[in-house]
């Protein structure tokens, strides 16, 4: 049997295979189908379209439904869109349907999905959102698809897949205190271009990714699809395994799979982590990559920190320990990704505040869990950009109109370095307050 990858493993066990090669085309079986309030009605309208009115789901335990871009709006449509899973999930009796509003309210899908329990080692993951990739931090292969594939999977369960080529990625030493993971693949994307890694998987590795905790590790495999990549994706250690342990709450088994021995890359890449700098993706492009040092001083008049890039306490607590105890210059938002990070801001304390009384006593804004401004969103949504304004946010992406405003500009960075350009009111190097 030849070596493989960990994507080509998973992929080939999820086609009863016992071995592919990339550029194969397979039948994959779905362990998980997600889908959101953006994406889901055109989903749900191609299921019925083409399965019958009254069809029902493949697995109704694997149908997971998490409403959170366009949901603290008044928008007609918007609020539409969330009646609309409302009305399906309520059909096909869906049990993992986190409805706005409710008690089970989550937030943002990518960080509701692992802690949920939805994500394992070795299964497959579809997602109507091209951030799905995020999950591939357990040890799965997660990738986003459009809603024709999405209507496909829910009832017939199964997708029709080319195995990618894998690229990997290895990192190595010790991150300095002024580094996080949103530096490490902002440098990779620097590197390798927003289409450098086209329909190919990203494998990271190295003592320096498995020094990462199991948010930052979600950070790297969160951006791979800027890179055009088809999935990213990390081997699960015991971090992953304590993990996914403690929120596997169907206890469904899993088998944990990791690239053998002799795997074949199509590209690799080696990083000391000792060597590099803080990173700030300029206008308009997650590519256009900048040393913090080259672009210190340029003036802005908002700072974002949020979104499943952005939005989990390890970046609150990175922004925390430099907001502590002064002031922002300019308006600074603050978004958590799901309701158990808010409820960790209210609860963890840094030097007897909590988190969230040094973002109000800084003077920042808290806004409610949701992907809020990452995705622009309607005019009403918290934080957007209604204006031609400059932002330094901890979001993903930096297209014209992204966060609103198609004249607005966006530079990308980590927390440590959006906090410290808050305090500044321009670009600013978080070594100043770090060493």
């Amino acid at each position: 049997m030849p070596s493989m990858t960990l994507t080509e493993k998973i992929l080939a066990r999820h086609a009863g295979r016992d071995a592919v090669r990339p550029g194969d085309n397979i039948w994959v079986d779905a362990d998980v189908l997600m889908t959101h309030d953006v994406c889901g009605p055109g989903t749900i309208g191609v299921f019925k379209q083409h399965f019958g009115k009254d069809a029902k789901v493949w697995d109704r335990t694997k149908v997971v439904i998490i409403p959170d871009h366009y949901i603290f709006t008044a928008d007609k449509m918007a609020n539409r869109n969330v009646d609309v899973l409302r009305q399906f999930a309520a059909e096909q009796d869906l049990p993992y349907f986190y409805d706005v509003g409710s008690d089970r309210y989550k937030g943002v899908c990518h960080i509701a999905l692992p802690e949920e329990g939805h994500t394992r080692p070795g299964e497959v993951l579809f997602g109507t959102d091209s951030h799905t990739c995020t999950a591939g931090a357990f040890g799965e292969f997660a990738t986003g698809i459009g809603n024709t594939d999405a209507g496909f999977v829910l009832g017939a369960g199964k997708l029709w897949v080319k195995v990618p080529t894998t690229m990997r990625f290895v990192f190595h030493g010790e991150l300095p205190p002024y580094l996080m993971a949103k530096d490490l693949i902002l440098a990779v994307i620097g590197d390798i271009g927003c289409d450098g890694a086209t329909y190919r998987a990203m494998e990271f590795d190295g003592d320096g990714v498995y020094a990462l905790n199991i948010e930052e590790r979600m950070t790297l495999t969160n951006m791979v699809i800027e890179a055009g990549g088809k999935n990213g994706v990390i081997g699960p250690d015991k971090v992953t395994l304590d993990y996914v342990n403690a929120r596997n709450r169907s206890g469904k088994a899993f088998t944990p799979v990791f690239s053998d021995p002799g795997a074949k890359f199509i590209f690799e890449k080696v990083y000391d982590v000792r060597k590099l700098q803080p990173v700030v993706a300029k206008p308009h492009s997650p590519d256009n990559r900048a040393f913090v040092g080259e672009v210190r001083g340029e003036k802005l008049d908002r700072a974002y920190i949020g979104s499943c890039t952005g939005g989990k306490l390890t970046d609150f607590r990175a922004a925390a320990s430099i907001l502590k105890g002064k002031t922002v210059k300019i308006d600074t938002f603050v978004v958590p990704a799901t309701s158990e990070i808010a409820k960790g801001l209210k609860n963890e304390q840094l030097n007897g505040q909590s988190l969230e009384e040094v973002f109000l006593a800084a003077g920042a804004k808290i806004g409610p869990p949701s992907c809020a401004a990452c995705l622009g969103g309607p005019s009403d949504t918290f934080g957007r950009l209604n204006s031609p304004m400059s932002c330094i946010s901890t979001t993903n992406r930096n297209f014209p109109g992204r966060m609103g405003h198609k004249e607005a500009k966006v530079f990308l960075a980590s927390p440590l370095t959006v906090a410290a350009s808050a305090v500044n009111g321009v670009i600013t190097d978080p070594r100043e307050y770090l060493e």
